[in-house]
């Protein structure tokens, strides 16, 4: 019987990150609320430093904002913030776009149609959850055959301030047409077409940015009240 390995510091960090930067994508911790890294580690059974590395990486990416030895809050969805997220990932996209296109094989571009199929299915049914994991593993075929790993860390850091927006559009029984879109950029990922891949991967990063600029951010929490639990983060 092989011998039983502690768990290393790097990965209760990493998943300690994971866990909460989903809980906040999702919105079960929800902009404007007070976390506390005393109550996130019992919750995720760990203990406070991997909780604390992980706020501090979260602050970085925006997710969450840190006054030092007053408050550290969810941030709250910021039109512009999103906006400017959507033009970063969408210029990665197109650029590993460009590089994968030839070298992407018959069982890649077979991936991304099963993925599209899952991903349409999933908004058809209004599961939110399994819509955004499908889109990620559509695109994210074209970020791995480009073997950018650059790109692909900055497609990591700032996509979850976009799928903020888009769980909150599900939400509130908004509509996608990004199905189409990717048929598209599918055909012409199959055909070869590099520039036409690229042109569609650009309307699809523009669709979101102007779901940014359209969005009614108003009934977010107030970011003047910072001592305010708002969610089950807090407490």
């Amino acid at each position: 019987m092989e011998a039983i390995r502690p768990v290393g510091r790097t990965l209760l960090r990493d998943r300690a990150y994971e866990a909460i930067r989903d809980a906040i994508v999702a919105g079960e911790i929800e902009p404007g609320a007070v976390v506390r890294d005393a109550d996130l580690a019992e919750r995720l059974g760990l203990s406070r430093a991997p909780v604390r590395e992980a706020f501090s990486r979260l602050v970085d990416e925006g997710l969450l904002e840190s006054k030092p030895q007053s408050y550290t809050r969810v941030t709250p969805l910021v039109a512009s913030d999103v906006r400017d997220a959507a033009a970063v990932v969408g210029a990665m996209h197109e650029l590993v776009t460009r590089v994968a296109v030839p070298r992407l094989t018959g069982a890649d571009v077979d991936a991304m149609r099963a993925a599209n199929a899952r991903f349409a299915a999933a908004v058809a049914d209004g599961e939110v959850d399994l819509a955004l994991r499908a889109d990620d593993a559509l695109h994210d075929v074209l970020v791995r055959v480009s073997g950018n790993r650059a790109a692909a860390a900055t497609v990591a850091r700032y996509t979850p301030l976009i799928r903020r927006l888009e769980r909150r559009r599900f939400g509130e029984g908004g509509t996608c047409r990004s199905a189409g879109l990717h048929d598209r950029l599918i055909e012409a990922c199959a055909a070869g077409d590099v520039d036409t891949a690229v042109r569609v991967t650009a309307e699809i990063w523009r669709t979101l940015a102007d779901l940014a600029d359209q969005a009614d951010l108003a009934d977010q929490a107030d970011p003047a009240d910072p001592e305010t639990p708002a969610g089950p983060g807090s407490g």
